[in-house]
């Protein structure tokens, strides 16, 4: 019989040594048995040696950076409502029933355009018989111009015989006197100047009657002419066009529905360019009128504004203020301002939310940190900020506006200070980090 015996002191593991004793007797096992079992006395005493011994983790690393000092262009915004430039209310001249639409929903519409019909054989009956009519009084101008002239071709026969018996009686008179012509001549004479005055007063009253009727035939006239006007605009106005070009809503009739003057049809927007109205409040009405804090103007009306989207995207297009309101609401303390922004394709609609942004001052020296720097606490915000021994301390400071993915702070940090800016999520107060620099850039709005 053989005998292997193994001996390890380990003081590690608080005991004297170990020992394991393997034999091979005369039983015939094979000797690979012997030799694992000796393997794994080895590694449990060389486990157990090393089972209390502590590992380091490595310091982690931070990016740090000083804050970036410039001037910073200060905006405020205002929530705004989008509208139309123009906002066409489409309603009917004239009674009758829908008989077509002629437009597509939704859709771009011009000026003139038409976008119902309304049934006009009413309005052309209603023409044709004031056209009748027209002809008519004409015709009776026509008759009593004719009566007029003839009546002034009598009074002159009747004149022209009435100065002929004045003459023959003036003659005779003084003749009848001296004998010398027979009475019954002068009185024939006399009775013939009398039928010819009676002649000339005939004339007279035929020419009034006659100018008379002419009168009543014009004024039947223009009111005939009158008439057919409103018939030619009463058939015009079947047609129900657009009164600017623009964007038609949704047809509130449908065919077939009687419509008149108080019936909403649909509606017509001009939305290019298109309107945008935002309440200022009084006091910042007042510094736009007056002069900034640092006695520039802060020319607030004289901006081309910015407009944010719903989707928080910022509209492509600048806008322009068109004017203010006249007067503050009461109820608000605010007076609207009005801008207008150019609208191609007809993205934008009447009916939309947004923010306008307008620039109101500079801010001098302002210093500027990644938002990711900045850990918002309780309604507070605070920055990494490393001392001695490359230990971060947690500060609390003021934040100001955000400048595209820097933010401004206005209190408690100094541009020597040394920022954490990047892996601040998993940081604790205290403990050694590895700063790496980072480079930092801010461009203003």
């Amino acid at each position: 019989m053989s005998t292997f015996r193994i001996t390890r002191h380990s003081p590690e593991c608080g005991v004297e040594g170990a020992a394991i004793a393997l034999s091979q007797g005369h039983n015939g096992k094979p000797v690979f048995l012997e030799c694992f079992l000796l393997v794994v006395a080895i590694l449990a005493l060389t486990g157990c040696s090393h089972s209390n011994a502590q590992f380091k983790m490595p310091d982690p690393e931070v990016l740090v950076a000083s804050p970036v000092q410039q001037d910073i262009a200060v905006h405020s915004e205002w929530v705004a409502l989008l509208d139309g430039y123009v906002n066409a209310e489409i309603r009917p001249q004239v009674s009758g029933y829908i008989i077509s639409q002629d437009y597509k929903e939704g859709a771009a519409v011009r000026r003139g355009q038409v976008l119902f019909e309304i049934d006009p054989r009413p309005f052309q009956a209603a023409l044709d018989h004031a056209k009748g009519a027209l002809a008519a009084s004409r015709g009776d101008l026509v008759r009593a111009k004719g009566e007029l002239s003839r009546a002034k071709g009598g009074l002159g026969q009747a004149e022209a015989q009435l100065g002929k018996a004045t003459i023959d009686v003036d003659r005779d008179t003084p003749l009848v006197a001296q004998n010398a012509v027979a009475k019954e001549k002068l009185d024939t004479e006399i009775q013939a100047k009398r039928g010819a005055q009676a002649a000339v007063e005939s004339a007279q009253a035929a020419i009034e009657s006659a100018e008379a009727a002419i009168v009543s035939a014009q004024a039947a006239v223009e009111a005939n002419k009158a008439a057919v006007e409103r018939a030619e605009l009463d058939i015009g106005w079947t047609k129900v066009t657009s009164l600017v070009d623009g964007i038609a809503g949704i047809a509130e009739v449908q065919m077939g529905n009687l419509v008149g003057p108080t019936s909403h049809l649909t509606s017509v927007s001009q939305v290019d360019p298109i309107k945008v109205y935002f309440p200022v409040s009084e006091q910042e009405y007042l510094r736009a009128k007056h002069v900034s804090s640092s006695g520039q103007p802060m020319q607030l009306f004289d901006s081309s504004p910015e407009l944010i989207l719903a989707d928080g995207t910022v509209y492509l297009h600048k806008g322009k203020i068109l004017l203010t309101d006249r007067q503050v609401d009461t109820n608000t303390g605010t007076i609207r301002v009005v801008a207008a922004f150019q609208n191609p394709g007809n993205i934008l609609r009447p009916g939309q939310y947004g923010r306008v942004r307008i620039q109101t001052s500079i801010k001098k020296d302002a210093l500027l940190v990644p938002q990711s720097a900045v850990k918002e606490l309780q309604g507070g915000y605070q920055v990494a900020v490393l001392s001695a021994g490359n230990k971060p301390t947690f500060c609390p400071v003021k934040a100001a506006e955000k400048v595209g993915t820097m933010w401004v702070i206005d209190e408690g940090l100094k541009l020597t200070d040394k920022v954490v800016v990047e892996g601040l999520a998993n940081l604790k107060e205290g403990t050694s980090v590895v700063p790496k620099p980072a480079n930092l850039q801010a461009k203003g709005r």
